[in-house]
């Protein structure tokens, strides 16, 4: 399926993060979205409100993040693509909405455009503390799908690839973005439409009665919407493929193996990175979103100091790559993780290391993004080991 002609914004643009995460979704496909204004999302929110209307979309103001969490899904059922935009502390609000999208399995997009907490924190501010919420956020076991993009144009292009996967997957997906990446403005390059390829919803067309929750060969269950004759009921409670409550040990043990692993079953399909003068490297540098410019930076200064630096750079934050950093870890003498939070993903990499190589943060509580000086004092330390 490729994108609307009619709803692309094609052509060189000079834009900031927000607002090409906001094109994006329109060339998604995206026709619903609920949110609240704040600080640094607003932007999306604004040229939403604008653009939707242009294009066939609705966008709705609601009273607080928890309504825009729940309506943007009320949109899904409907038949609309549909997202919501917010930072750390609406973010928190909408945890108890991420677990039902969750278990009911509703397609849907998150952007998050992080900034410094605990709560009001830092309002204007950069950050990257909101990597363990996005996954651990809301009670219970669940698999989510998180992106970061590390610039304006990568905005544009994660948002769209953050709906395909949630319309291939049936599960709520997150772009990760922040503050530096949300207001920093380059060039941002949107192509023709008929060179967007998208995920077209598939929705259920049998004669037999419906069932939400009968998962296809892939493991992913079909949708319907409203209006197609179909009855069936959505619930957070645990169900049975029929989507009725079923409250009992074999049940949720076959909603959860289903739920789960539609995600674990194709960790390799979905892990993204990419490496850097990862050849030769005797220690790598491990980043993400705005973070990773910064660690490249830092890589090149220490080649030109003779120090064998390569730089792994996660795009799928989750699921995380794990084999990918085990693999790492048996190459390499040491991996630095250089994130704006203290030590949140680093945690995770530390584990799958497995005690193979050296490992060491290189964080921040945000406020400002790191100065490369600062990340190559890190290397030098770990040279020294």
């Amino acid at each position: 399926m490729k994108a609307d002609p009619k709803r692309v914004l094609t052509g060189n643009h000079f834009i900031n993060g927000n607002h090409s995460a906001t094109e994006g979704a329109i060339a998604a496909g995206c026709t619903f979205a609920a949110g609240y204004p704040i600080t640094p999302s607003t932007e999306i929110v604004e040229r939403i409100a604008s653009r939707f209307p242009r294009v066939g979309g609705m966008f709705v103001q609601m009273e607080d993040e928890i309504a825009s969490s729940i309506c943007l899904q009320g949109g899904v059922w409907s038949g609309r693509k549909a997202m919501t935009v917010t930072s750390g502390p609406g973010f928190s609000l909408m945890m108890e909405h991420i677990g039902l999208a969750a278990i009911t399995e509703t397609p849907c997009v998150f952007i998050n455009v992080q900034r410094c907490g605990p709560s009001t924190g830092l309002p204007t501010k950069v950050a990257q503390a909101d990597m363990m919420q996005a996954k651990w956020g809301s009670h219970g076991d669940y698999e989510v799908i998180a992106l970061a993009p590390s610039s304006p144009q990568e905005c544009f292009d994660y948002t769209i690839d953050c709906f395909n996967l949630a319309e291939e997957y049936r599960t709520p997906v997150f772009l990760m973005s922040d503050e530096m990446v949300g207001h920093m403005t380059e060039k941002v390059v949107i192509p023709p439409a008929d060179q967007i390829e998208l995920v077209e919803r598939k929705y259920y067309t049998g004669s037999e009665k419906y069932m939400p929750y009968k998962r296809e060969a892939n493991g992913i269950p079909l949708l319907s919407k409203a209006g197609l004759g179909h009855h069936y009921h959505i619930t957070g409670l645990t169900h049975d493929q029929r989507g009725y409550p079923v409250l009992d040990k074999k049940t949720q043990e076959e909603m959860m193996t289903g739920l789960m692993g539609k995600v674990t079953k194709n960790v390799d399909k979905l892990t993204r990175i990419e490496e850097f003068m990862m050849e030769d490297a005797d220690i790598a540098l491990v980043s993400y979103g705005i973070s990773f410019r910064m660690a490249y930076k830092a890589m090149e200064m220490a080649r030109e100091k003779g120090i064998k630096v390569g730089l792994l750079r996660m795009i799928t934050c989750w699921p995380f790559p794990e084999k990918q950093i085990r693999e790492l870890a048996h190459k390499v003498n040491n991996m630095i993780m250089v994130e704006l939070n203290y030590g949140q993903m680093y945690l995770e990499m530390d584990r799958f290391a497995n005690a193979h190589c050296q490992t060491d943060l290189c964080g921040s509580s945000g406020g400002e993004v790191h100065e490369p000086e600062e990340i190559l004092t890190k290397i030098l330390e770990a040279a020294k080991k």
